[in-house]
């Protein structure tokens, strides 16, 4: 219960935060200015890509968050594209999924957030109408989100990074049996969960693929359980703030406004103590995926819909999380590839022998 309410300690810089909010923001009121709220949210989607700013040199920096920039623009693509088939939608996320883990730590790339914004906009995506019309249109958005994002990490870096005394952080490699099987446990789970979302034909099925992911990036399969009732627990309160807001009919700026603000609160608290950053990030998120009007007019439904959506993917990532932190499970699939392997070069060997 103390993890509930504990503030951890984090080396993040202070200013980072400001930054996320302005990498989100800055696209939010483009398109409020533009009068196209939706291109916005693209953008501001990209804007996220800013977190993967992990390296104190500049020229390091920038070519990491460039190749997460194209990452992000290649999920979102893929998600467009197997969009049409609701059957082969979640075959289409999991395999995505098992590659953007296992190229993530071939990479080195295990850092928070990892793997998740990548698998993120691959859900959003692969769950909106299938508009071939506006594919291209709607990975420009996101493309120009990247480009004023890498720009503003940009003159952030050149303003700060000499000031940053941050030590690097210690990444601890895993074998490529453990990589691989973790790959597929996170494809298969990513799977079922767009699979059962897309059963219960739910509005909005992303929800239930995004908030399992978000459960199983716990370090360990205590983690896992903690940050499910965390999500839960969170949620329900953040679901409260945002009615009380929502009753207020707040005009498009303010939820522009709004937008930027919640970024930088999330940012700041979700190092420190998740439970709360969720709050925030319940009332950021359903900012970002529903209209005002829709917000205003059908509250008590969208909420009470973002709950069941929210709990049901917290229970498959809490069984993908102890399935994922199974050592025994690991072992015995570990053998089987290297059995596998082993079958294999045995009959190479064969097939030459016999040429």
């Amino acid at each position: 219960m103390d993890s509930f309410f504990k503030f951890n300690k984090t080396n993040r810089q202070w200013h980072h935060p400001i930054v996320a909010g302005l990498s989100v923001g800055i696209p939010m009121i483009l398109g409020w200015y533009m009068d196209n709220i939706e291109a916005g949210k693209l953008g501001s989607l990209a804007g996220l890509s800013i977190l993967y700013i992990q390296s104190d040199k500049l020229i390091e920096r920038m070519i990491l968050l460039m190749t997460c920039c194209f990452g992000l623009m290649l999920s979102f693509t893929v998600g467009l594209l197997f969009s049409f088939s609701p059957i082969l939608a979640p075959i289409a996320l999991g395999l995505f999924s098992f590659g953007v883990h296992y190229s993530l730590h071939k990479l080195k790339l295990t850092r928070p957030p990892g793997n998740f914004f990548f698998i993120m906009l691959a859900s959003t995506a692969i769950c909106s109408p299938f508009q071939p019309e506006h594919i291209a249109e709607k990975i420009g958005y996101v493309a120009m989100g990247t480009i004023l994002t890498c720009g503003i990490a940009l003159i952030y870096s050149l303003l700060t990074l000499k000031k940053s005394h941050q030590p690097e952080s210690i990444i601890h490699r895993k074998s490529s049996y453990t990589n691989i099987v973790e790959s597929i446990i996170f494809g298969l789970i990513m799977t079922l969960s767009l699979a059962v979302a897309l059963s219960l034909d739910i509005e909005k099925p992303y929800w239930i693929p995004i908030s399992c992911l978000a459960v199983m990036q716990g370090s360990s399969s205590k983690h896992v359980w903690l940050r499910a009732a965390q999500r839960i627990t969170g949620t329900l309160i953040g679901l409260g703030m945002t009615w009380l807001i929502a009753s207020g009919n707040p005009t498009p700026l303010i939820m522009v406004i709004s937008i930027t603000l919640l970024q930088v609160v999330v940012e700041f608290l979700v190092v420190r103590n998740y439970a709360i950053a969720v709050v925030f990030i319940t009332i950021l998120t359903i900012f970002l995926s529903e209209s005002g009007k829709q917000l205003t007019q059908d509250t008590n439904e969208i909420f009470f819909a973002r709950m069941i959506d929210i709990f049901i993917g917290s229970i498959i990532g809490m069984i993908g999380g102890w399935i994922l932190f199974n050592a025994k499970l690991h072992d015995h699939t570990t053998q089987q590839l290297r059995k596998a392997k082993i079958l294999m070069k045995k009959n190479n060997r064969n097939r030459v022998d016999h040429q």
